[in-house]
């Protein structure tokens, strides 16, 4: 043990040394959690709605009225009036507008002699977030103008009443997780990979031959310091992540032990994937070439972004044996879900799997290359 704590030593030195090193595999993963936290995902406010009213009845005031509220009370959107429904379309079109609402002539006598009303949303659906929303806004409002002033007394339509476990979640919370998993796998990439393959090449690996140290104590020495490396990025993200997105789970005693497991398991997962990533390597310019090549192919597919039951049938495949899956839904639900430790049992299993079987490929491996 006391070879493979030197290696380790020499390893966490090299690394203090580098405050630039430290900071560039933590800093990242924060300013992505920030930037993109706070710029998808919010609620539409402020949006620029344009009304055309043809027809200046009692039932188009209302209409223009529940627009007024709307941009009273939630602020999804301003109203703009237009005299000209080909102005309107034009400005939708330009991006001047973010939609239209055009009211026909005789929509109040329509209305009132129940002759099927119509009015028209134009929207520009190359933004389909932005209209989706509106879609939905003016689908409340007309249907809160269909209903009866006077609910009837036996109820004939079903209700579909939503119960929401959770308080509302926002963008910037629910991309923590895979923030705290992409910080864990660019300290693996950059304090193991890269300087892994560095080493390498200056021939520090060969030098430790002349040592008493053995092949495999040299393998275990070089996992257990990118493993170190990987928590404490890990445990810095996780913290000030939390504060950053207002999640108090963290300061839960039952939380923070699953989080500081599956913290462990991920770092030598990631970390253990990286070693038989990077073991047949010889060029330092591989690792900064697949960089993104593998932050997109593991990443992404791991559900912190978008679901995975979206995904195609061969990017589910992939979902299902990438370590990131396992380890933002550990996070998830550790940091969202308040759930107990048996949430993560199977995340855990399956990391540290991962991570010996990983291992146990890539010593082989690397005994050859020397």
């Amino acid at each position: 043990m006391n070879h493979i704590f030197a290696i380790v030593e020499r390893e966490m030195r090299k690394f203090f040394r580098s405050p630039a090193l430290m900071m560039a595999s933590m800093i990242f993963p924060l300013v992505q959690l920030i930037v993109l936290g706070n710029a998808f995902g919010g609620k539409i406010k402020d949006a620029r709605l344009g009304v055309v009213d043809q027809d200046g009845g009692t039932q188009a005031l209302k209409i223009r009225q529940a627009f007024d509220s709307v941009h009273a009370n939630m602020r999804t959107f301003e109203t703009v009036y237009y005299d000209n429904d080909k102005q309107a379309m034009e400005d939708v079109r330009n991006g001047k507008i973010q939609g239209a609402v055009i009211i026909p002539p005789q929509f109040s006598r329509r209305v009132y002699e129940q002759e099927q009303p119509r009015v028209a949303l134009i929207v520009d659906n190359t933004d389909n977030f932005m209209s989706s929303t509106l879609e939905g806004e003016l689908a409340d409002i007309t249907n809160a103008l269909n209903s009866p002033t006077i609910e009837p007394r036996l109820l004939q339509k079903t209700v579909l009443q939503i119960v929401e476990l959770y308080p509302y979640i926002e963008y910037m919370k629910y991309l923590l997780p895979g923030s705290i998993a992409l910080a864990m796998f660019v300290s693996v990439m950059i304090g193991g990979g890269m300087l892994y393959i560095d080493d390498k090449a200056r021939g520090v690996h060969e030098g430790y031959l002349v040592t008493p140290i053995t092949k495999t104590e040299l393998v275990l020495g070089l996992n257990a310091a990118g493993a170190i490396k990987a928590v404490m990025t890990g445990l810095v993200i996780t913290i000030i992540g939390s504060l950053l997105s207002g999640v108090g789970t963290l300061f839960r005693p039952a939380s923070a032990i699953g989080l500081l497991l599956m913290i462990v398991a991920t770092s030598l997962a990631f970390n253990a994937m990286m070693f038989l990533l990077m073991v047949r390597v010889e060029d330092p310019l591989v690792p900064r070439a697949i960089f993104g090549i593998l932050n997109t192919l593991l990443f992404f597919p791991s559900g912190s972004i978008y679901p995975i039951q979206a995904f195609p049938w061969w990017l589910k495949a992939i979902a299902k044996v990438d370590p990131f899956t396992f380890a933002v839904h550990g996070f998830k639900a550790m940091l969202l879900k308040e759930a107990g430790f048996a949430a993560i049992v199977p995340d855990i299993l399956y990391l540290t799997l991962f991570a010996t079987i990983a291992l146990g490929i890539a010593t082989p491996l690397f005994k050859r290359t020397l």
